[in-house]
């Protein structure tokens, strides 16, 4: 797993605080039919060496693996993880 995280990342990419907080502008995204927000897209890619952690979460899988989820990564062109 540490040496697909260090693939994914630019040699100049600076480390990713990992905070589901950081998501919140997803939420109406997530649960209603729209679509993400430039804003949301810019944080999904971001987050995204953490979604791994958040889907071992118990409190948060269930938001993260939802289908509204996987649609908003999907449309901001984030792969959904395989962890």
């Amino acid at each position: 797993m540490a040496a697909l995280f260090l693939v994914e990342m630019s040699p100049m990419a600076e480390a990713v605080t990992c905070s589901p907080v950081e998501l919140s502008p997803c939420l109406g995204a997530i649960t209603s039919s729209s679509p993400p927000s430039t804003t949301c897209c810019q944080k999904v890619r971001e987050q995204r060496p953490c979604l791994c952690g958040y889907l071992k979460n118990p409190s948060l899988r269930p938001y993260v693996n939802s289908p509204g989820s996987r649609r908003v990564a999907s449309s901001c062109g984030v792969p959904f993880p395989t962890c």
